[in-house]
């Protein structure tokens, strides 16, 4: 069986190079190898925290933009040479969730969320596609493969925090933290029309892309509730929208408190530790404010992918704003990664170019 290099969880705490078989491609899928890849705070989560449990010589790594080296019989769209964009979430198609609308719980919840948590992911000289037309989408030529990374995941979950939260022209709208995923739920909320957008970060460098797309005023959670701020800023009445993309189990109590009643609260947060997300009774009206609560695993697949592609091939979203360290070669991954676990403050977000 030929071999591979790549680089994997090897127990809660603990990552390294290991070899492995080169994976097999099934009727439907794809192997590609990686053009670019870029490390996540998710990652952070599953090693460092445990958050998904114990993972033995796991391939890390979801996000990526790739070439197609071999498809199987039944793959129609795809052929050996092409480039694409590989989402973070591939879902089975076929499933019975797919059909009642919640592809990304194909055979069970999360089920869509296979990369580096049910099986080996894109941090490898190979990985494999499940259902290649269903998941995988062209690379349009407008696109650098380091910028077709952020398609993989954080433009996609950011977004996905806007749909969560049902923004409409004219809401003011709260994001919750301004890392990758809440720059893209700022962006996001500004196409869907929100007239005031308040964002909660600190570092200089996120708050500056921030306002690049679109946000209007900052809270920094270092001077006091957030909640209380916010409704300083809105003379008592709230925000319309909520869109979680950062903070801890306590973060709900804040977003309850700061949306109106009627509001709608998105959360796209990963909660890599706690065992309960609180949510204040009172400020819920004791669960009758209409004070809605919606959490998702962004969506993923080829048609996502493709229109996300299409916005930003036509200059409507600039996600290189969010690139701040560039490395190439494989030896670059572990301080790629490392660099996300210490969050410097003038990171954004790594790409590693291959």
């Amino acid at each position: 069986m030929a071999k591979m290099r790549g680089y994997a969880m090897l127990g809660i705490g603990k990552v390294g190079w290991i070899e492995k078989d080169i994976p097999d491609c099934g009727p439907m899928d794809a192997i590609c190898k990686p053009l670019a890849i870029a490390p996540c705070t998710s990652d952070v989560h599953t090693v460092w925290e445990g958050a998904l449990g114990d993972r033995d010589d796991m391939l890390l790594g979801h996000e990526a933009s790739a070439e197609v080296v071999e498809v199987g019989k039944l793959v129609k769209d795809f052929k050996p040479g092409d480039k694409v964009i590989v989402p973070a979430i591939t879902p089975d198609w076929n499933s019975l969730e797919a059909q009642a609308g919640y592809a990304t719980h194909s055979h069970g919840m999360l089920g869509g969320w296979k990369f580096s948590n049910f099986k080996d992911g894109v941090f490898a000289e190979y990985f494999h596609v499940n259902d290649a037309d269903g998941n995988l989408a062209h690379l349009p030529e407008e696109i650098s493969v380091e910028d077709a990374t952020m398609l993989s995941d954080m433009v996609p979950t950011g977004f996905h925090g806007c749909e969560l939260a049902d923004i409409q022209f004219g809401d003011k709208v709260l994001v919750v933290g301004i890392g990758p995923v809440g720059l893209m739920a700022v962006a996001g909320a500004a196409l869907k029309g929100a007239a005031r957008i308040y964002a909660v970060g600190t570092r200089p460098k996120c708050i500056e892309v921030a306002k690049a797309y679109g946000a209007d005023e900052f809270i920094s959670y270092k001077d006091g509730s957030i909640a209380e701020q916010i409704l300083d800023k809105t003379k008592g009445i709230g925000v319309d929208r909520v869109v979680i993309a950062g903070g801890n189990v306590d973060t709900m109590i804040d977003a309850v408190k700061a949306v109106k009643p009627g509001g709608k609260i998105g959360n796209v947060n990963y909660y890599g530790k706690g065992d309960y997300i609180r949510v204040p009774r009172i400020e819920w009206g004791s669960g009758m404010a209409h004070k809605q609560i919606v959490g998702g695993l962004m969506p993923g697949g080829r048609l996502r992918m493709e229109k996300l592609g299409a916005l930003v091939a036509a200059g409507k979203v600039d996600v290189s704003k969010m690139l701040t360290h560039h490395y190439e070669g494989w030896d670059a991954v572990e301080e790629a990664l490392n660099l996300m676990r210490e969050k410097p403050d003038d990171l954004i977000k790594p790409v590693v170019v291959l």
